[in-house]
């Protein structure tokens, strides 16, 4: 018992050894990972024979034989962990390594669909705002210039029924004639004032709407 407790000592020592080499070598880690793990099984294996071997040795030794495979047990926990850690710091290293070489290798060009369909988009929208407002001037000098031709027609009937009224003063038309007349005269201006309050109500809605 005592050979082999000192043989699973002996590769524990080794096994430390190991990782201080592993520390300090990372072109020939997953070797030298893979011999650790080789050590380590055959201490838990030496392990579970010493607790057989503790069963066979004297009851007032057993106590001190039980702690001292104990203590190598609890030694190859320790290692254990000590190496996943390491495969996973191990790891993540490569990794970095890998995600660096990629970026450096990659070839960045833009991406001339994208650029275009922005583009496109964007001169279309502007395209829309000026034929909307080019639209809006249209109809604000149309509006204008209906404006404008009704008052010339406004004049046009004033100076018209001024004239008619002097000629029937002379041709001495009846006063229900004349009434009449005026009548239709009133008529006609509330016809006139409703037509350019329509036009300027669509004209407005217009602009709403466009803008």
């Amino acid at each position: 018992m005592d050979t082999l407790y000192n043989q699973t000592n002996k590769l524990i020592q080794q096994t430390q050894a190991s990782f201080q080499l592993l520390e300090g070598n990372g072109t020939n880690a997953i070797e030298i990972e893979s011999e650790i793990q080789q050590k380590l099984e055959l201490i838990n294996s030496n392990c579970s024979k010493l607790d057989l071997y503790i069963l066979k040795v004297p009851l007032e030794q057993r106590q001190n034989a039980k702690m001292r495979c104990d203590q190598l047990k609890y030694d190859n926990r320790h290692l254990r962990a000590a190496l996943a850690a390491a495969q996973q710091k191990r790891a993540r290293r490569e990794a970095a390594v890998n995600e660096r070489e990629q970026l450096l290798n990659r070839r960045f060009a833009p991406n001339p669909d994208i650029t275009a369909i922005n583009i496109d988009y964007a001169v279309q929208h502007q395209n829309s705002l000026q034929n909307a407002n080019q639209g809006i001037d249209e109809m604000l000098y149309t509006g204008a210039n209906t404006l404008d031709s009704l008052r010339t027609q406004r004049i046009t009937l004033k100076g018209a029924h001024k004239k008619i009224m002097d000629m029937a003063s002379t041709l001495g038309l009846s006063s229900h004639t004349l009434r009449l007349i005026q009548k239709r005269v009133s008529e006609d201006k509330v016809i006139l004032l409703l037509g350019m309050l329509i036009t300027l109500i669509v004209i407005v809605l217009v602009i709403i709407f466009l803008t």
